[in-house]
């Protein structure tokens, strides 16, 4: 039996939202993901930033969903590739997707679909949850980082250089993002209690 559909907040925010309004909230979400990607901190010894790419990226297919946060991460990699300064630190071009940070880049879209359907299966309504969903497409972005990263680093030095130093970010941001998305589905949902104004039907 499959999983019941549960609204995402951008489907609670546009019930009916068309061709044009679905098309804004995926550009939008790009745009996100680029402007998170330059603040970027260079790590010593690692080839690979710390950045707020990934926050964009998993925040992303929590408010979207799966298939609207796939095309948009997507989008941003495209983006990328055509020349525009969308990656960290304003970097650009093909050269992005072969050298340190290709696995890392191109598992965003697969992240960030695993948040948004997770988020579509309600996961974002409970701080547990939600902070399992956001650990999850941590772990793909990490996983897929790692491999294509063990082209260039020795598997000795591997954990140092592309997992050990975003451990603690992503807790944090799993945190963050679990604290806030719960209870703004509490804001948003009326109170059954409610007084109502003007006269009885």
């Amino acid at each position: 039996m499959s999983a019941v559909r549960t609204l995402t907040h951008a489907d609670a925010a546009l019930p009916r939202a068309g061709a044009l309004q679905n098309a804004a909230l995926i550009v939008g979400a790009s745009v996100v993901t680029a402007l998170a990607a330059q603040l970027a901190f260079p790590v010593p010894w690692s080839p690979v930033p710390i950045t707020g790419q990934t926050f964009a990226v998993l925040l992303s297919g929590a408010v979207l969903g799966a298939r609207r946060a796939f095309v948009a991460q997507a989008l941003y990699l495209i983006e990328g590739v055509a020349g525009l300064p969308v990656f960290a630190g304003g970097a650009a071009g093909v050269g992005a997707l072969i050298g340190p940070t290709a696995g890392y880049l191109s598992a965003f879209p697969l992240a960030a679909a695993l948040v948004g359907a997770l988020a579509e299966r309600g996961w974002d309504r409970r701080f547990a949850t939600m902070v399992a969903a956001m650990l999850l497409g941590s772990g793909v972005i990490l996983v897929v980082g790692l491999a294509a990263l063990s082209r260039f680093v020795p598997r000795e030095h591997l954990p140092a250089a592309g997992l050990w130093p975003f451990v603690p970010g992503e807790l944090i941001k799993s945190a963050l993002a679990a604290l806030v998305f719960p209870r703004a589905w509490r804001w948003a949902q009326p109170q059954p209690d409610a007084p109502r104004s003007g006269p009885a039907a």
